[in-house]
């Protein structure tokens, strides 16, 4: 309880010394946080009873976008985890494929932009492939980490009573691996939503990015602001509830054996 309420007091504070900043330096360009909230309530919440008070602009453009988000962070997540398993437990798999995937991770996503514009044309394809290209490499290198720590005794273990590929692969090597895995997960899930906004800021009207950018070149400041305070949000959520499904899914194994808490897990 009391780290609960020194956390959220700390950010309080904080919101009300940049009310006063603001408020002293009225400044356009940076409102005071009460103004973005008034913004905030008339861009989602002052809709009709029978959409739960949601307008129209949250059906339109932040659904659709965490839709978009969490459909390629999931893609992603299923290759990056098939491939990656596959590639640690093969002795000559990453020797091979190791100097592409590094070549290939290099190239920063929003450079191939244009080149999936080309392909895909405008639309949710081309949205997708952009955030999954990009998010797709810490969950495929932390999964071919993990699937190579597993303990040598349980790999002869299993081949003396001959356990079954997939029931090995299925019951030993991922369980090994998870760690590793949501270490992965969590880095790609921020990585995400980066992705999503640079992926609607270009030849579309749909979505958070698109409305960002057409606040901004309206000079719509609350309305911008409140926009980033939607992707902060956003992120905090998602995040908070994959941590709560990591600590579900790990708590089975020793504490020694997890991996080391990050940030978010310590505040």
């Amino acid at each position: 309880m009391n780290r609960f309420v020194q956390r959220w007091g700390v950010f309080v504070g904080l919101v009300v010394v940049w009310e006063l900043v603001t408020w002293y330096a009225d400044d356009p360009f940076f409102p005071r946080p009460t103004v973005i909230a008034e913004s905030a309530r008339e861009l989602w919440f002052t809709g009709p009873l029978n959409t739960l008070f949601l307008t129209d602009t949250v059906f339109e453009h932040v659904f659709p976008s965490v839709g978009r988000l969490l459909a390629g962070w999931a893609m992603a997540a299923v290759i990056g985890i098939s491939l990656g398993v596959a590639l640690g437990r093969s002795p000559k798999g990453m020797q091979y494929a190791g100097p592409l995937l590094t070549f290939m991770r290099s190239i920063p996503p929003p450079a191939l932009v244009p080149v999936f514009l080309l392909l895909f044309n405008v639309g949710t394809q081309m949205q997708l492939v952009t955030i999954v290209f990009g998010v797709l490499w810490p969950i495929l290198l932390n999964s071919v980490d993990g699937a190579r720590s597993v303990d040598a005794t349980k790999y002869e273990t299993s081949a003396v009573f001959r356990i079954p590929k997939p029931q090995w692969v299925l019951g030993v090597v991922l369980p090994s691996a998870a760690p590793k895995i949501f270490a992965g997960l969590r880095v790609s899930l921020s990585l995400s939503l980066v992705l999503m906004v640079v992926s609607e800021l270009v030849g579309t009207d749909n979505g958070i990015g698109s409305q960002l950018l057409v606040a901004q070149r309206e000079f719509d400041f609350p309305d911008m602001w409140a926009g980033i305070i939607l992707l902060g949000v956003l992120g905090y959520a998602l995040n908070t509830v994959l941590l709560a499904f990591e600590r579900k899914a790990l708590a089975w194994q020793p504490k020694q054996e997890r991996t080391p808490a990050t940030v978010e897990e310590k505040v």
